[in-house]
């Protein structure tokens, strides 16, 4: 009896301790209080760092959340956080001198970081989220807050938020060392932003919170630099008779240029700016662009301009392509010059410029195609310019370095193009092979610059950047995009978007983006009107229908993988929630915006084949069915201008998509072209 009772309070007093050791245990987050310690030397950085991870603990947890010095007393209760570097923190610093953490400015080195569990003065256990440096930090808390409280890093784009009710163990993870990415500047390149600066702000000018978001986002996926470029002044947009139409009295505010920069400074990114000359700021005539040698000091002055008297002087990358200084297209002298001259004694000099107004900024070629064939002769910038290769829009390569020249290199690549700026090409297994190659072959890793378009609609191809950026070798395409879709979809949404994002891909082959087939539309539209593109500042195209013939079989191909994408893409959404706006957006939409497009271009096809029989035979019945398909075609457009005006199904986006603020590059489809179209035909057959 006396054993059995022995054995009872055995397992009671057992009972106990275990029930203590769960309640007292800090980690459990109820209701205790956190305690968010900065170090005594942190920088504003590293508060906005600290202050980013309190919000995120704010959208999983009630408890209290306290940031505080390590200066201050540390509470006897609560859950502990040590934020900072061996620099910046006290508390981090003792921890590597007493051997309890491996953390230095070169263990993991830059941009690299730590989480660990230890235990300070009073017994008090901590986590603690350091790195290297400052921006490794930042990665780490960024980490943190994805892996273990499951916060987005693009919840403003995507509406996916972490789930509140869920109880988080903040201690319930492995110590890990977070190893520096391979590649040291990953940057965003702001370019062919209309949709995302005019969707519901003052046209062609960001409003902030669209932009503060965007480099919320950007860092949180370890980019590192952003690429003004639009938000500039780029020559089209008081130039180009779209634009002037779209924003007749375009001012740029030079103060908000300046904020802009500030802000992305203040979230630890760095800013580049590519010194051509066209900038609304102080843009250089543009019949001085083609020649240096009578107009070189009206470059170097506008150059000085730009270092002495704009946010320019700012930067901290600093890039140049060897082309036309005014306008994107290659360099044709006016003055009889060789280019590669031209070029080989611009780099120089501007080299000197930077050195002497900047000389810690970085200095970066961006070669295009006519850029790679000059390389690859006898362009030879001094060795202080880092060499970024370009691919030729969709993340391929047509052109390759035949030598690297002992020169650092890197890539500009893009994750969504002004081919298909409307509509998302995505593939992580294209960005998987083709950079690895270009890494294998021509150490390629030391810069990536990434053109992400309007961004959204290109999250996946931007993320998937980021992920290979950190190990180019480890990044595994099929895997990302698994990860990626799961991330967001259940299981089963997730094999159905995935199929369809594949089969979307494989729609747009050879470059055929949305923006592309708007040109293949106004090829035809000038045919079966016969009346020749006008293109302002240029030639016209005269109307041409070998040129509309060209397109029929791909058309065919498109259609068929289209509708594809679409069919998965529906199947999947039967397995979202209604209130789950995002699989629609981002899977559903594009398949149907594509589909819609290249359904009302194979329409007009139609009718230019019956144009084209009448021209051959003269026999009238064919115009007769040319003019009936119009009906059907122009049914199309209505359902091509609906769609884009209902747009996404998270209102927050409304208006994304309205034609009237789109980008106008190739212009768009109208009611007018199908009229012109109308009494074409009907003159031919009067006739």
């Amino acid at each position: 009896m006396a054993k059995n009772i022995r054995h009872r309070v055995i397992f009671f007093y057992t009972l106990l301790s275990i029930s203590l050791l769960i309640s007292c245990k800090p980690d459990v987050a109820k209701n205790h209080t956190i305690y968010l310690i900065y170090g005594e030397n942190a920088s504003e950085l590293e508060l906005n760092a600290i202050n980013d991870l309190k919000v995120d603990l704010t959208k999983i947890s009630d408890s209290d959340i306290h940031i505080i010095s390590e200066n201050k007393d540390i509470p006897s209760q609560g859950v502990f956080f040590v934020l900072g570097t061996p620099e910046s923190s006290t508390l981090i610093s003792k921890m590597t001198q007493d051997d309890e953490l491996s953390i230095s400015v070169t263990q993991p080195g830059p941009r690299g970081g730590i989480w660990a569990k230890k235990e300070i003065k009073n017994n008090t256990q901590v986590i603690v989220i350091a790195g290297s440096d400052v921006q490794g930090m930042q990665y780490a808390i960024y980490d943190y807050s994805k892996e273990i409280l499951g916060v987005d890093a693009l919840e403003y784009w995507t509406g996916t938020l972490p789930n509140k009710n869920k109880k988080i163990n903040f201690f319930d993870f492995e110590e890990i060392t977070i190893s520096p990415p391979q590649i040291p500047i990953l940057g965003y390149f702001e370019n062919d932003v209309d949709e995302l600066a005019n969707y519901r702000g003052k046209l062609l000018e960001y409003d902030w919170e669209s932009y503060t978001e965007l480099i919320n986002s950007l860092v949180r996926m370890r980019y590192n630099a952003i690429q003004l470029f639009d938000m500039l002044g780029r020559p089209e947009f008081f130039t180009r008779p779209e634009y002037k139409k779209l924003n007749p009295d375009y001012k740029l505010r030079v103060s908000y240029v300046d904020s802009l920069i500030n802000y992305a400074h203040e979230k630890g990114m760095m800013v580049q700016i590519d010194i051509s000359l066209g900038y609304k700021i102080k843009p250089l005539d543009q019949n001085k662009a083609d020649c240096w040698t009578d107009y070189k000091q009206d470059w170097i002055d506008t150059w000085t301009y730009y270092f002495e008297e704009t946010p320019f002087s700012k930067a901290d990358i600093f890039s140049l392509r060897p082309r036309n200084q005014v306008w994107d297209w290659e360099y044709k002298s006016s003055c009889g010059e060789d280019k590669t001259e031209v070029f080989n004694e611009v780099y120089q000099v501007l080299g000197d410029l930077i050195d002497k107004h900047n000389p810690n900024a970085k200095k970066v070629l961006v070669c295009y195609a006519d850029g790679m064939e000059m390389f690859n002769n006898n362009f030879n910038p001094p060795k202080d310019w880092l060499v970024a290769w370009s691919d030729d829009g969709f993340s391929g390569f047509k052109h390759l370095p035949e030598s690297t020249k002992d020169y650092d290199f890197g890539t500009y690549m893009h994750a969504g193009f002004w081919l298909n700026h409307t509509v998302h090409d995505p593939y992580p297994n294209k960005i998987d092979t083709i950079m690895k190659s270009m890494v294998r072959k021509y150490k390629a890793d030391k810069y990536c610059l990434v053109n992400g378009q309007t961004f959204r609609p290109f999250l996946l191809n931007m993320e998937a950047f980021s992920e290979l950026s950190k190990n180019v070798e480890a990044f595994d395409g099929d895997l990302f995009y698994k990860q990626w879709s799961e991330r967001y979809f259940n299981k089963e949404a997730s094999e159905y978007a995935i199929k369809s994002m594949r089969k979307l891909h494989e729609a747009q082959l050879n470059r055929g983006g949305y923006v592309e087939h708007l040109w293949e539309i106004r090829e035809t539209v000038s045919y079966l009107s016969n009346a020749p593109i006008e293109r302002p500042g240029k030639t016209p195209v005269p109307f041409n229908y070998e040129a509309v013939a060209e397109d029929y079989e791909h058309i065919e191909n498109r259609l068929k993988l289209a509708k594809e994408a679409l069919d998965y893409a529906v199947k999947g959404s039967e397995y979202v929630s209604n209130d789950d706006t995002f699989y629609n957006d981002y899977i559903t939409l594009p398949a149907h915006l594509y589909l819609d497009l290249i359904q009302f271009e194979n329409c007009l096809h139609r009718i230019s084949k019956f144009k084209k029989s009448f021209e051959a035979t003269r026999d009238t019945s064919a115009l007769d069915t040319a003019i009936q398909l119009l009906d059907e075609a122009n049914i199309k457009l209505d359902i091509i201008h609906k769609r884009s005006l209902e747009g996404d199904k998270n209102k927050k986006w409304k208006n994304w998509y309205n034609p009237e603020i789109r980008r106008p590059n190739n212009g768009f489809p109208s009611k007018e072209m199908l009229e012109a179209i109308h009494t074409n035909l009907m003159k031919i057959k009067g006739n």
